[in-house]
């Protein structure tokens, strides 16, 4: 991959990391972490506690998933910074442009990720 073709990546992840750090500072009001953006448990009134322990399970959900965002997005950059950005982590093609456009975080190339899902099934809670 050209420098500047890793540029454009390096541009694109960075873009997406300021807006999902701008996103989390606004759901949350500010510059706060988790824990000060939490529902205080003393205000919730009686009966409420099925709603509050709903927005609760929400935001942690939320949270974990941005969370890992971020780290995806952080090991993309590493992986600019190594020169491996764009090479399939399991037999280490090159990644078309176009899947890295779309979903720049990727590690695996389309025939390694079909097999890797169909290997790894992500698997609903049961209630």
């Amino acid at each position: 991959m050209t420098q500047a073709i890793s540029d454009t990546f390096a541009q694109q992840l960075q873009q997406m990391r300021a807006d999902l750090i701008a996103h989390l500072r606004q759901r949350r009001g500010g510059k706060v972490g988790r824990a000060q953006a939490a529902p205080d448990p003393h205000e919730v009134q009686s009966g409420d506690w099925n709603q509050f322990d709903s927005e609760r399970d929400l935001e942690q959900a939320l949270d974990e998933r941005e969370t890992a965002a971020l780290r995806d997005i952080d090991a993309a950059l590493q992986r600019i910074a190594d020169g491996t950005f764009g090479l399939c982590v399991d037999c280490g093609a090159e990644i078309p442009a176009a899947r890295l456009h779309a979903a720049p975080t990727t590690l695996r190339c389309l025939a390694c990720q079909q097999r890797y899902e169909r290997e790894h099934p992500i698997v609903a809670p049961s209630l």
